[in-house]
């Protein structure tokens, strides 16, 4: 097994990688052959064109790489679903919104693959505390 050396986290659009900023001076920084990454993820991602990606690009310390698709954040999918730009200045101070307990859980049934936890129920803990951080509030529903 290859010893990690980086590992760099960035949106890319899937099947157009190339070498410009900001892929290309990070990685030839590093010391990648950069078109043998672009070629490598433009082929890989050739079925998400112009699809924005969340990869982390796993570098070696041969300078060998690999990278992994990961899913959008829960910051980002929260704002989306809230349709606001930004989380609050004063999370504890000023709520900027409100989502319901099942949408969280379905949240956390999106993101669970990528969370360092084992259950739905942690997920959906980690998740409330994003929400607290970005100033939103969890509307309990009523149940008949």
């Amino acid at each position: 097994m290859k010893k990690i050396f980086k590992i760099i986290k960035i949106n890319l659009k899937g099947g157009l990688a190339n070498p410009s900023p900001p892929l290309g001076p990070t990685l030839g920084a590093i010391g990648v052959n950069i078109m043998d990454f672009c070629n490598y993820f433009n082929n890989k991602t050739k079925d998400n064109l112009n699809k924005l990606l969340f990869i982390h690009i796993y570098i070696y310390e041969d300078k060998s790489f690999d990278f992994k698709i990961k899913k959008k954040s829960i910051k980002y999918k929260v704002l989306k679903l809230l349709n606001i730009e930004k989380g609050s200045s004063e999370p504890n101070k000023k709520i900027i919104g409100e989502i319901n307990l099942s949408d969280i859980y379905k949240l956390a049934e999106y993101k669970i693959s990528d969370l360092n936890c084992f259950s739905l129920e942690s997920a959906v803990s980690m998740i409330k505390g994003t929400l607290k951080s970005l100033g939103v509030k969890i509307k309990h529903e009523k149940k008949n």
